[in-house]
């Protein structure tokens, strides 16, 4: 059993950036995608990410034998119950959502049983702030994370990982509650921090040129997060709630710590810490 047909439900920036990256891979099969924007799906066919599109991603899904869906969560779970009762045993059902426990729950009792197609719950840990398929990049997953956490096994699950490697992805397997605590704090939280800071720079200063001017690059880093479409960061919230307000709590906390010790030497202790971080990352 080889992976020769797959098809990409969801031809945005990481679904078509797969689609490249197989081809980069020279993935020898045949790459189907659908998006629910025609114009993602335009830029993905032109620009080679996927060979065909689907007028009808149900029907496409049916005759491929490995299925990715690349989207917002809730988007991933509407897909998930939709193609389950249409799949076959030999069929691999995959995702790239940024959330694991709510995917891995959804998948539960659809996939990975008697008569019933296998799930793989995945989640590279790369990505841009701008969305679409004109941004999309062969090389994006290149020296990237890509997580795996557990589910019954199916056969294709080996061979879509070896693809993943050879994107230049280092693979990792993780429970989906740790993944989701872990991504709260080092993905979904700076994310909210950034978000917060543009958007109360933007009440303050709107578009005062010279605080563009002195921001620079600071400004630039700082805020680039704060680009990142809604849609994608709102599944996130509804379904990351608990462990992302603990950890935006955490962060209120030590604002409030920093901001009472402007004068004193925690100051300099909380330099110390974050220099240790950094130097260690």
């Amino acid at each position: 059993m080889t992976i020769q047909r797959i098809t990409i439900v969801g031809t945005g920036l990481i679904g078509a950036s797969a689609g490249l990256a197989l081809r980069a891979a020279r993935f020898p099969g045949e790459i189907v995608g659908w998006d629910r924007n025609p114009s993602h799906l335009q830029i993905a066919l032109d620009r080679g990410a996927i060979d065909a599109s689907a007028l009808d991603p149900i029907s496409a899904a049916v005759s491929s034998d490995l299925v990715l869906l690349s989207g917002p969560v809730f988007a991933i779970q509407d897909w998930m119950g939709r193609l389950a009762p249409l799949l076959k045993p030999h069929q691999l059902v995959t995702d790239v959502g940024s959330v694991k426990v709510a995917i891995a729950e959804c998948a539960q009792p659809l996939f990975g049983g008697p008569g019933q197609a296998g799930f793989l719950p995945g989640h590279p840990m790369a990505g841009k702030e701008v969305s679409g398929a004109e941004h999309a990049d062969a090389e994006l997953f290149a020296h990237a994370v890509w997580l795996f956490t557990e589910f019954a096994g199916h056969p294709l699950a080996v061979e879509w990982r070896s693809w993943v490697e050879r994107f230049g992805c280092r693979i990792m397997d993780i429970q989906a509650a740790r993944h989701d605590e872990i991504c709260a704090w080092v993905s979904h939280l700076p994310q909210f921090l950034s978000t917060a800071l543009s958007a109360m720079l933007e009440d303050r200063f709107a578009d005062a040129p010279d605080l563009r001017a002195i921001g620079g690059r600071a400004l630039r880093e700082m805020t680039r997060l704060g680009a990142s479409p809604y849609t994608m960061w709102r599944d996130v919230a509804h379904t990351n709630t608990e462990t992302i307000a603990e950890a935006l709590l955490a962060l209120e906390q030590r604002l409030a710590h920093l901001r009472e010790n402007l004068k004193t030497p925690e100051l300099r202790d909380e330099f110390e810490r974050a220099n240790r971080f950094r130097t260690n990352t």
